[in-house]
């Protein structure tokens, strides 16, 4: 108990508050910009921290992470652009709550849930990263690929009206995801003889392309006065008051909610590989199956985005629990503060917990700090965000949101081809919009192709080492991977149930 109260005090010093205090506001706006995502944010903080002591230089990493996470769901639920894949689902939900007039709401109602996952995520990896860890090492490819198609499951959840056309776009997202070389092998597949093809097809650029291009063709057709003509809250003081009375109430209406999706992101971010852009879909598609009102979901219910920010938050600290237990990196940030260990002379792995357990709990504590500083800045800054947007007359808004989406698909890789990928998948996915089909399926299966097909890969190289003769038994023996299978097939089946169920009761 006493190593918790010395890292308490040593996160609560003055210096160190100052420095997250002055590094939130950063962080947010990295995350609020579409292609500036966390990773870059926390790479470019990193040489700084080289300066610091260890403990200061983490809490910094801590802060920034947090901030960068969480400003992700400015423009998801404005402009209806994840600004970081994490808050991809918030979009279905975010967007249409705007489109309402209920931005404010939605704005307050990430605050709440943010906190609430923020704190679930930093008491499990506190409380439990060794056994987690444990956990997360026997997941080996057969187990991803059975994950990949857990996740691939939950397209009936994301399709909208039609289930025929949402399985369609995942299976296109699949398509899309095999461009480049494969993770495998070495083959180079769909490149059509451009040597800027062989890198694949980049996440970021794709998701900015299919929310955020065909919003910007329905403005540009009306582009006479301001974005959000709307509010069913004013901008007084008494309509403030009112919006986060509303958020709050929708954060805690649903408790199990919060807990479920706290703990599918906290589980998700352990399993190294995945992260917010699956945990996220994954919450989103649990609410949406366990409520009474399903059709309401992507037509601006609150617990949609209650789902996809509890568990990004708690996607965070669960990340870090196989790098600090294992010295394995869960997640790209988790890579980045792998080396800023190294370079500060700290091992990552049980090391930690023995030679070095001061700064170990204290990184850990600094989360505590940094949810409750990035909620209470991000409240500011999201009504700032929202005035913003709400001035800026349409001719302006356009051409300004133009530009930062080409500018962030540029900035991940440097690379000018994915403009050109971000601008195609723009127009298609106004094509498909105009067509009925969903962008969560295309996402999703664009997410999760390469994992399913590294998992199965690798997976039968596995088994064709063990049983040469039988090379797939691999996948259907191991007791993970017999959970994973039962659990898919729940979920395949849920959708025909529900059906099955809703017509019984009409």
């Amino acid at each position: 108990m006493g190593i918790f109260l010395d890292a308490f005090i040593n996160v609560l010093a003055f210096k160190n508050l100052a420095a997250m205090t002055l590094l939130i506001p950063l962080g947010m706006m990295a995350g609020a910009l579409p292609g500036f995502t966390a990773t870059m944010a926390v790479a470019i903080l990193v040489p700084f921290t080289f300066a610091m002591d260890p403990v200061m230089g983490l809490i910094c990493v801590s802060a920034v992470y947090c901030s960068a996470i969480y400003g992700g769901a400015f423009p998801a639920i404005l402009i209806n652009t994840p600004g970081t894949p994490s808050s991809i689902a918030t979009c279905f939900d975010g967007y249409p709550m705007t489109l309402q007039g209920r931005a404010q709401e939605a704005l307050f109602t990430i605050a709440f849930a943010s906190l609430v996952g923020g704190f679930i995520g930093t008491i499990g990896l506190i409380a439990f990263s060794l056994p987690l860890a444990k956990i997360a090492l026997k997941f080996g490819p057969p187990e991803y690929f059975w994950v990949s198609i857990f996740g691939l499951t939950i397209i009936a959840g994301l399709s909208g009206d039609s289930l025929l056309k949402g399985i369609a776009g995942g299976i296109l997202g699949l398509l899309i995801s095999t461009i480049g070389i494969a993770p495998v092998g070495g083959d180079v597949r769909f490149t059509f003889g451009i040597s800027s093809f062989q890198g694949g097809v980049e996440l970021i650029s794709v998701l900015i392309g299919f929310f955020c291009i065909p919003e910007v063709f329905k403005m540009a057709r009306n582009p006479v006065g301001s974005y959000l003509k709307n509010t069913s809250v004013g901008s007084t003081v008494e309509g403030y008051k009112e919006a986060i009375f509303k958020g709050f109430r929708n954060a805690f209406a649903d408790i199990v909610n919060l807990i479920r999706s706290s703990i599918i992101g906290l589980f998700v971010g352990i399993l190294p590989g995945a992260g917010g852009n699956i945990s996220n879909l994954i919450a989103y598609n649990e609410v949406k199956r366990a409520s009474k009102n399903p059709e309401s979901f992507g037509k601006g219910n609150p617990q949609g985005i209650v789902a996809t920010e509890t568990a990004d938050k708690a996607t965070i600290m669960g990340s870090f629990v196989p790098l600090l237990t294992l010295g394995v990196p869960g997640s790209p940030v988790a890579a980045v503060v792998y080396g800023a260990l190294m370079i500060q002379g700290l091992n990552p792995g049980p090391e930690l917990f023995t030679k070095h357990a001061e700064i170990t709990y204290t990184f850990m504590t600094s989360f505590f700090v940094a949810t409750a500083l990035t909620v209470l800045i991000g409240m500011f800054a999201g009504v700032l965000f929202y005035q913003i947007i709400m001035r800026l007359p349409i001719r302006v808004l356009v051409p300004g949101i133009l530009l930062l989406t080409i500018v962030g698909s540029y900035a991940v890789r440097n690379n000018f081809m994915d403009v050109i990928f971000m601008l195609g998948s723009g127009y298609l996915g106004y094509v498909l919009g105009k067509l009925g089909f969903s962008p969560g399926p295309v996402v999703l299966g664009l997410v999760l192709g390469p994992i399913a097909e590294k998992g199965l890969v690798q997976g039968y190289l596995m088994g064709n080492s063990i049983s040469p003769g039988m090379p797939w038994i691999i996948f259907f023996t191991r007791p993970i991977s017999i959970v994973l299978i039962v659990i898919s097939l729940i979920s395949a089946l849920w959708p025909f149930y529900s059906a099955r169920r809703r017509r019984r009761a009409a």
